[in-house]
């Protein structure tokens, strides 16, 4: 894992430069299924082993996209810190894809870069260039464009 530290003043500093790297996560199939129990999305390539192992072309289970897209959250805040921040908000998404699937077992870790600094009353809005990596996996599993806004 590698994070950078900075400060409001400073963020706008970094634009263009990676932040870090997150620490691997491993998604479970108890994970999945509590995805789905929470979004009410229980189709079997996810939450039916026996059957996805069958059946899918994927050889198992996998994960939801949007549960991958939610690991946005963990993964990131473990690649930066803005010190003086109070508090920071979730503003949305410019980009999102999944170029490859989450096989329930994998591990998986954000790699994030400042793409964008822009000054907005009390603070700044900050859009991140996020990969979501799976280890030994040669494309990336999510990659989005991710705002969110830091206040001082």
């Amino acid at each position: 894992m590698t994070t950078t530290t900075t400060t409001l003043a400073d963020l706008p500093s970094l634009k263009g430069q990676e932040l870090g790297t997150s620490d691997w996560y491993e998604v479970t199939q108890d994970a999945v299924n509590l995805f789905a129990d929470a979004t009410g999305d229980h189709q079997w390539i996810h939450v039916d082993v026996e059957r996805a192992k069958k059946e899918s072309p994927f050889g198992g289970p996998i994960a939801h996209g949007y549960l991958t897209l939610s690991l946005l959250v963990p993964l990131v805040s473990q690649t930066y810190e803005i010190t003086d921040a109070k508090m920071g908000v979730n503003y949305g998404l410019n980009k999102v894809r999944f170029p490859a699937p989450v096989p329930v077992g994998s591990k998986v870790r954000a790699r994030v870069t400042l793409k964008d600094v822009e000054e907005v009353a009390g603070g700044l809005q900050n859009t991140f260039a996020v990969t979501i990596e799976r280890e030994g996996g040669d494309k990336p599993v999510c990659i989005a464009e991710w705002v969110t806004r830091a206040y001082a």
